[in-house]
């Protein structure tokens, strides 16, 4: 497919379910960082279609990173996840420029939809 896909989360489990969804479903190109600070110095570098980012993380958090990304490229792609209970920052990444958001714990075929939408726009 030959999209660059760049997976944020600090819990290494997340990010290799994310990772295999991904892979059965065709994407290879897949970078991963743990936090916010590596994720926002990956982007600069690697320059991914797409970032799949969690909001809570130790260094430097999901909004800090997106915030730093969209500063870096207006146009970037960020889908956020986060877990049932944190809305508000669901609401505040979405004011800031996320295209989407997935709720953990992540159904597979939620995270091809929003990844395919988003990717094929």
């Amino acid at each position: 497919m030959g999209k660059k896909i760049l997976l944020v989360d600090d819990a290494a489990f997340m990010r290799m379910m994310i990772k295999n969804t991904l892979s059965k479903n065709g994407y290879g190109d897949i970078l991963e960082a743990e936090n916010g600070q590596v994720a926002v110095s990956t982007y600069t570098a690697e320059r991914p279609d797409l970032v799949i980012m969690d909001i809570t993380m130790p260094v430097m958090d999901g909004l800090e990173a997106l915030k730093s990304i969209k500063e870096i490229d207006s146009s970037a792609k960020v889908v956020m996840c986060s877990a049932m209970g944190q809305e508000a920052m669901v609401v505040d990444a979405l004011k800031q420029g996320a295209k989407d958001f997935i709720v953990k714990p992540f159904k597979p075929e939620r995270i091809m939809k929003t990844v395919t939408s988003i990717l094929e726009a």
